[in-house]
């Protein structure tokens, strides 16, 4: 399985308009693109960070799943979160693959 991780730090001021966005505009949108099978969406307990830190997390079945993720949608829903969020988060992305 492919999990694809976005790690963001937030601003304190915009924590529950950010989770009030993820749950019902963002992560919607992501999975009615069907290349993910489930989700989690974390937070992060021990953040060195300043600022709340989340963990939004996208499984897929396979590499080619994800990467027809990558180039017809991606960047397009950054760009959606960053007009929401403008300089009021750090976003940075991990592409992992699970162990047997």
């Amino acid at each position: 399985m492919i999990v694809y991780n976005d790690t963001v730090i937030l601003d304190d001021t915009v924590e529950q308009e950010w989770l009030d966005w993820m749950k019902n505009v963002h992560i919607p949108l992501v999975m009615s693109t069907g290349y993910f099978s489930s989700y989690r969406l974390l937070t992060i307990v021990d953040s060195p960070n300043d600022g709340i830190t989340y963990c939004v997390q996208f499984n897929a079945d396979t590499i080619e799943q994800f990467q027809e993720y990558y180039s017809k949608h991606l960047f397009k829903h950054q760009d959606l979160h960053q007009a929401q969020f403008n300089e009021r988060f750090v976003l940075f992305n991990t592409l992992m693959k699970t162990v047997d």
